[in-house]
C-alpha cells in the first residue's frame, strides 16, 4: 500500500494505522515516488534481529575460511585511523 505524503500530513497516525491494518508495510510517496517505508515496530524489531543473525553467520563463515587478522589493540586503532584518514 502507498500513502501519499499529503495524506499523511492531513491524517497523521490515522493514515498509518489504516495502511497497516491489512498490510505488513506501507510506502510513503513524495511527489509520486516511494521515499519511505513504514511498518509496525514488532516487524521492524524482527528484521533487526534477522540482520544481526546474518552478520553473525557471516562472521562465523569468515572465521571458518580464515578471513580475519589478529593484531594488538594499538595496531588495530592505528589501522582504523588510517582507514578513516584515507576516506
Amino acid at each position: 500500500m502507498t500513502i501519499v505524503a499529503n495524506e499523511l500530513r492531513i491524517k497523521g497516525v490515522k493514515a498509518l494505522n489504516e495502511a497497516l491494518q491489512n498490510e505488513e508495510e506501507a510506502y510513503i510517496s513524495v511527489r509520486g515516488k516511494p521515499e519511505y517505508v513504514v511498518m509496525k515496530a514488532e516487524k521492524y524489531e524482527k528484521l533487526k534481529e534477522l540482520e544481526l543473525d546474518i552478520a553473525y553467520l557471516e562472521a562465523m563463515r569468515d572465521l571458518e575460511n580464515g578471513n580475519y587478522t589478529t593484531e594488538s589493540a594499538k595496531t588495530h586503532i592505528e589501522s582504523l585511523k588510517n582507514a578513516l584518514r584515507d576516506r
